[in-house]
Parts: structure tokens; sequence; C-alpha cells
């Protein structure tokens, strides 16, 4: 092995003062995000602490409390919130619309993105353009056309409209942002494929798919929160044997507004399930946000 000093090469070795310098920069950075991150977590960590606690501790003091009294500690509140069936059916109703219209958003969005990407047919840019169009229209200038067409199909008040309404609301930006990341894959690997007798439905499952994995994870990341955290779009499309956990919720505020025992444990029921889901595909998420910077 050729040595540095032979190539002519010189290093300098750090003084003391740089090196005390650079760890008081780091520990400074640290301590700022470290102080930045417990403001932030601050709100959740408040809600499951209250979810923990009896309403009438709850309102005999702070969440903050518990720290010196944990023996205020109990789960008796999500005993009594899964026990409820209005609860249990909507946690279900919720995993029912959000699944199935993440599935279809994901899958028509990269065959459609993968369409106006690599294929050649008549209108192909001024269909972009209306797909682009979309995006700018806020979906509360549909509600009430779609509440009408809905219906006199008879599907109004069911999951079915809100799955269709939630799906066709997320095409546009699932189209728009998987087109432009399939741009980026390399013309050759299709043509090769091509070379070698792959039609267009084996290049998109093989070729497309595997090399668009970070940006389909981070659409269907983004469309499961959309989908999962929505009210407006439930509130107006369900009725109370289908509406989703947002709207249960809503509901027992409107009810029991004291009730902050049974409000806390369903608020953080509902906000765990996604965090979940995007630590699971956090990988990917970071994969398609770098996408691009390196060559």
């Amino acid at each position: 092995m050729t040595s540095a000093s032979s190539l002519g090469i010189v290093t300098r070795k750090k003084t003391v003062g740089q090196r005390i310098v650079g760890a008081l920069g780091n520990t400074v950075v640290n301590i700022v995000l470290a102080i930045v991150a417990i403001f932030w977590l601050v709100p959740s960590i408040g809600l499951f602490i209250t979810s923990l606690r009896t309403s009438g501790d709850n309102a005999a003091s702070g969440w903050w409390t518990v720290f010196t009294k944990p023996a205020e500690l109990t789960i008796q509140n999500y005993a009594n919130l899964l026990s409820n069936p209005a609860i249990t059916g909507s946690f279900w109703n919720t995993i029912v619309i959000t699944v199935p219209t993440t599935v279809l958003v994901v899958l028509f969005g990269a065959l459609a993105g993968y369409a106006f990407a690599w294929m050649r047919f008549p209108g192909r840019d001024w269909l972009l353009i209306v797909v682009i169009v979309l995006l700018a229209v806020p979906l509360q200038v549909a509600l009430i056309p779609l509440a009408r067409m809905f219906g006199a199909l008879g599907i109004f008040g069911s999951v079915l409209g809100v799955i269709l309404f939630h799906t066709a609301f997320g095409l546009p930006f699932a189209i728009f942002l998987l087109r432009n990341f399939f741009t980026q894959i390399p013309g050759e690997l299709m043509e090769a494929a091509r070379i070698d007798g792959a039609g267009e439905w084996r290049i998109f499952f093989t070729v497309i798919l595997p090399l668009g994995l970070p940006a389909i994870a981070s659409l269907a990341i983004f469309q499961f929160l959309w989908t999962w955290n929505d009210m407006l779009v439930a509130l107006i499309f369900t009725n109370s044997d289908s509406m989703p956990l947002t709207v249960a919720i809503q509901s027992q505020l409107r009810q029991f507004g004291s009730n902050i025992d049974v409000l806390s444990a369903g608020a953080f029921l509902s906000m765990i399930i996604p965090l979940i889901v995007f630590f699971a595909f956090q990988r990917y998420f970071v994969q398609a946000l770098l996408a691009g910077s390196q060559k």
C-alpha cells in the first residue's frame, strides 16, 4: 500500500483548540435538536399520559403531576374504549376505508404514471395538463355534486362512497408524483427489456415497480395518513354504521364534552396506527427524498 507521505500528501493534525471547538459545536447542535424534539413531542406525551389517567384525576390536576404520582396510571380507559361497540366498529371502518383506498391510489397511480412517462399515445400531454390542473381543485367543491351522484347510485352513506371519493381525489397527486419519478429511470432498461421480448406489463412489474419502490412507498404513506386522518369527507358521506374513528371521536366530543378519558384514549389510538405505518416505511420514504441528489 502507498502511504500518504510517499505521494506528497501532507495531513495536518487538528489542534486541541480545534477539537474542543468541534466537540462543542456538535454538542450545541445535539442539545438544540433534543430541545426541539422534546417540545415537538410534548403534546403527544401529554395526550398519552392523559389517556392513562381517570377522569377524576384529569379534572383534579394536570397530566404532568403523574411524574410524582405514578400510581394514577391505569389502562382502564383503553379497556372501556375497546369494549365500546361504536368505537371498535368505527376503528374497523377506518381500516376498511383506508387500506383499499391506499392500494387503489398506488396501483392506478403507478399504472398511469408509467403510461405518462414512457408510453406514446394521442393526447398524452393534454391529459397530463388535465391531471396537473386537477391538483389545484379543492375537494370542497365536489362535496355536494358527488353527494347527489352517490345518492342516485345508492352508495351515499356507505364505505364504498368514501373509498371512491378518496381514490378520485388521491389519483392526480399520485399520477403526478410517480410520473416524475419514473421519468428518472434510464430508458435503456426498458429498451433492453423490450429487446428481450418483454411486454409493457412485464416491464411495469419487473422493472418499474422495483426501481420505483421508494416513491411508491412515500405515496402510500401520504395517502394512508390523509385517508386515516380525514374527517370532513367521512362526516358527510358516512352514517352511523360506516363512520370511521375520527367521526366517532367527534361524536363522543359532542355528546360527552367532559369525558376526557375516553376522548384522549380514542385520539391516541387514532394517532398510533399512522405512526406505526410511517416508521415501518421510513426507510423507503428517506430514499425517495434523496432520490436524484447523487449520481
